[in-house]
């Protein structure tokens, strides 16, 4: 039997010992970075991505030996830039989590080179391959585990907004948009910012969950699902689903001016907006399109999001409420005011009394 290798942190201790790091340091190049990664990691890549691509194609056409030959010279002339911009002025007992894509050559060569100039590194075992068996494994288990207060409320009632005042207040929240880079509809492109990637969604969605305390309820709103591009994992929401729910409500006209404040993007960017209104084509005709388009060049907007209001996103929401949220009974709402920080904060606080959450002191 051979000795456990003392620079190795085995994958089932990975979540007990994370945080007792310094740093993680993903050595990955840069684009499988980009795909997801541990949470808080940094890049020092040993193989850039055309550096990557090199190798691979040397691995394929001509050897394997050639392809570790010209790996290597490129992995120590990296390593040794990264020594050099990032590493000098830190002391002897910083410990650092180095990984890279399976636990192998790229994170090895790393980790021993830190050891043998006396720090205390540790390689991911399984590098990133064991971390996301990691994430899809909690994943899993906290569909088990948590219970969650579901808000619901058509299109522009400012359930985003009222879920981050009761998270203000102490309870717990997931925020599904906020984690998906996405406002959940077809104009819900953020401005400016991509979403992640599926893995790094779900990475961010464990990241959450990790933090939050399974005996305490989360208040969640009531999503598709799918926000934007992403799918939210079938166990997680189909407990979701099932959780208690309740209403916000607010008037059509509080609806539109909440609207227009979050979405002033689209009013100044209109032929974004009508790009994204296109997308309705195949429900509406282009008939309807041109005349969204007119009312958009005319700038009457408050007419317009009304009309949009009316004819797709609350007719979308009576319909798949019911069919989704077998907990949702209409007679359990609490009712918006206004589109004020005071109306908001107010509404919060009811519906964290009505659903009869204890908050801490």
């Amino acid at each position: 039997m051979q000795p456990s290798n003392p620079h190795i942190l085995r994958v089932d201790q990975f979540l007990s010992e994370l945080d007792q790091f310094d740093l993680v340091i993903d050595v990955r190049s840069p684009a499988e970075f980009a795909l997801d990664h541990i949470p808080g990691a940094v890049n020092y890549p040993v193989l850039d991505n055309e550096e990557r691509a090199k190798i691979g194609t040397l691995y394929k056409q001509e050897s394997p030996f050639a392809a570790k030959k010209l790996g290597a010279a490129l992995v120590s002339k990296n390593i040794a830039t990264h020594l050099e911009n990032h590493f000098l002025e830190l002391p002897r007992e910083w410990r650092p989590l180095i990984y890279c894509w399976r636990g192998g050559e790229r994170s090895g060569a790393f980790t021993h080179i830190l050891n043998r100039i006396g720090w205390k590194a540790k390689q991911l075992e399984g590098g990133y391959q064991g971390f996301r068996r990691t994430v899809i494994d909690g994943l899993d288990q906290a569909a088990g585990q948590f219970s969650f207060h579901v808000i619901c409320g058509m299109t522009g009632s400012g359930k985003t907004r009222v879920l981050q005042e009761i998270g203000a207040l102490g309870a717990q929240i997931l925020d599904l948009e906020g984690l998906a880079v996405h406002r959940g509809s077809v104009l819900g492109n953020e401005p400016n910012e991509d979403q992640p990637s599926q893995k790094g969604f779900e990475t961010a969605l464990w990241n959450a969950l990790r933090s939050l305390d399974p005996a305490k309820p989360v208040f969640v709103e009531s999503e598709s699902k799918k926000v934007g591009g992403l799918h939210v994992p079938d166990a997680l929401m189909e407990k979701i689903r099932n959780g208690s729910c309740i209403e916000l409500r607010s008037t059509t006209q509080t609806r539109v001016s909440w609207l227009i404040r979050e979405y002033h993007h689209f009013l100044t960017d209109t032929d974004n907006f009508k790009r994204k209104l296109a997308l309705l084509t195949a429900h509406y005709g282009k008939v309807q399109i041109a005349k969204w388009n007119e009312a958009i060049d005319a700038g009457n907007f408050p007419e317009l999001v009304e009309e949009l209001l009316v004819k797709h996103y609350d007719p979308s929401y009576q319909s798949s409420i019911v069919r989704n949220f077998p907990q949702y009974r209409i007679e359990n709402f609490v009712q918006l005011d206004d589109d004020s920080d005071e109306a908001f904060a107010i509404a919060a606080k009811a519906i964290v009394g009505k659903l009869g959450v204890q908050l801490a002191d």
